[in-house]
């Protein structure tokens, strides 16, 4: 198969298996997915949805946010992981946006990218899923499949959100990037998949017969 071959392969299998993509991170508004999306570096999804109800029923936007205390977030959100810096970061990115954007999440990168916390993986997920703008967040997972798919030979996630985003149609981005994520959890993952397994890769490279190792991201 050559790249556009399996580009086209793989949208249409993931369309089959997943026509809807339900956004995996529960939230009311979109300063709620903000906080989500970056509690959610190094952290699982499911983890999350666990904790944010606990601080949201404290605080669900910057006013009331700005003002609970670090150490009551950092207590709260503390089974995400590095709950000193994301509790700070919190607090700081609630000031800010009641400060500087009427308490508003701001609708493009730039602005969100300056945020305490915000990198562009962050939000480009606050970009698609809050705003619907097309984008395509790639982290490491994401990064990994599409190396085992041979959809780049990128070194890092910034060549391979780049060579993805050349690869597909724009108004697929926003679905494609939560379709790679269901995927890789249930049939490609990290342990359960070594690039010869799941029918994805084994369609991909039939003939693969040694275990894919991906360049780290």
């Amino acid at each position: 198969m050559l790249k556009k071959e399996r580009a086209k392969f793989i949208l249409n299998r993931l369309n089959e298996i997943y026509p809807n993509t339900p956004i995996p991170l529960n939230h009311s508004n979109k300063f709620e997915l903000l906080i989500a999306v970056l509690l959610s570096a190094q952290c699982t999804d499911e983890r999350v949805n666990k904790v944010t109800p606990h601080l949201f029923k404290l605080g669900n936007t910057p006013e009331q946010m700005m003002n609970i205390p670090i150490s009551k977030i950092q207590s709260i959100i503390k089974p995400c992981g590095l709950s000193n810096t994301k509790a700070k970061n919190i607090s700081q990115l609630s000031k800010i946006l009641v400060k500087n954007y009427d308490s508003n999440v701001p609708s493009n990168f730039g602005s969100l990218e300056k945020l305490p916390g915000v990198g562009h993986k962050t939000a480009s997920v606050v970009m698609s899923q809050g705003f619907g703008h097309p984008a395509f967040p790639v982290d490491t997972h994401i990064h990994r499949l599409a190396q085992r798919w041979g959809l780049t030979n990128g070194k890092n996630v910034v060549q391979t959100e780049s060579d993805l985003k050349r690869l597909f149609p724009k108004e697929k981005w926003n679905q494609l990037h939560l379709q790679f994520i269901y995927y890789g959890r249930s049939y490609c993952t990290a342990r359960g998949c070594d690039g010869t397994k799941c029918e994805i890769c084994k369609t991909c490279y039939p003939l693969r017969k040694k275990a894919f190792v991906a360049k780290k991201a």
